[in-house]
């Protein structure tokens, strides 16, 4: 079973990004986000850091976004849940 922070990192990807939930349900621990899906450019990255921030009641320093966090779906998860256990 996805533990919550799964479950909302889920949907925010499927509102913020246009993903159809059976796309966005598909993606495992090593599913690539940016530079594999179109839909997540340079643009979408700050609207999509922003939604996590207020969705999931977390801060993003600056310092903490780079291209690995962005890799894979399992590092943005880990990631995600990482920081609601510190909020």
């Amino acid at each position: 079973m996805r533990s919550q922070t799964d479950q909302i990192l889920r949907g925010i990807l499927t509102d913020v990004l246009g993903l159809t939930p059976t796309q966005v349900d598909a993606f495992d621990a090593d599913t690539g986000l940016f530079g594999h899906l179109p839909e997540l450019d340079s643009m979408a990255v700050a609207g999509l850091l922003t939604e996590i921030e207020d969705r999931l009641d977390i801060v993003i320093d600056d310092d903490e976004v780079d291209g690995e966090l962005l890799e894979t779906y399992g590092n943005l998860l880990s990631f995600a849940e990482a920081k609601r256990e510190t909020a």
